[in-house]
């Protein structure tokens, strides 16, 4: 098995499940409502709607610059605003979620072995650690809305 395929079951394991860590993030986001998602029980910290704005904003930053252009990231791109609280809208989130996520998969999967060692365009990161930020990205903030939907009640 390459190691991109090591890298990419991961990633998979991370949003889909079969986690060794528990739940994934389908499954932590399933049955969460517009009104809980953009709720803020734990002060200071970020809602659950927030965060899957942000999730899939860097699933896209990353797939960008693996495709070879140089980003710098500003606060609205890192944190997208929740601007409208509707069922549609949350669901749009949910959607651009899965959809930036399949994206950046099927490019990573592109990704050869021998190229994990160079650095996407304008990090100083290489391929390899950036692919596995990706998934710690995931996981940590899974951990976070996993809290926040028990602060829900």
């Amino acid at each position: 098995m390459s190691e991109i395929s090591r890298i990419l079951d991961q990633m998979d394991r991370a949003m889909a499940g079969e986690a060794w860590h528990g739940p994934a993030l389908n499954q932590l986001l399933e049955g969460i409502t517009a009104e809980q998602a953009s709720m803020h029980p734990v002060r200071g910290a970020h809602s659950i709607w927030e965060i899957v704005n942000h999730l899939a904003a860097w699933q896209r930053i990353v797939h960008r610059r693996f495709e070879g252009t140089a980003m710098d990231v500003t606060p609205e791109m890192d944190w997208p605003p929740v601007w409208e609280v509707s069922e549609v809208e949350w669901r749009r989130s949910l959607d651009n979620l899965r959809e930036s996520r399949a994206q950046f998969r099927a490019a990573a999967a592109q990704v050869r072995d021998e190229e994990l060692s160079a650095p996407p365009a304008g990090t100083e990161w290489s391929r390899y650690v950036t692919l596995h930020g990706v998934v710690q990205h995931d996981l940590y903030h899974g951990g976070q809305i996993a809290i926040l939907k028990k602060a829900l009640g």
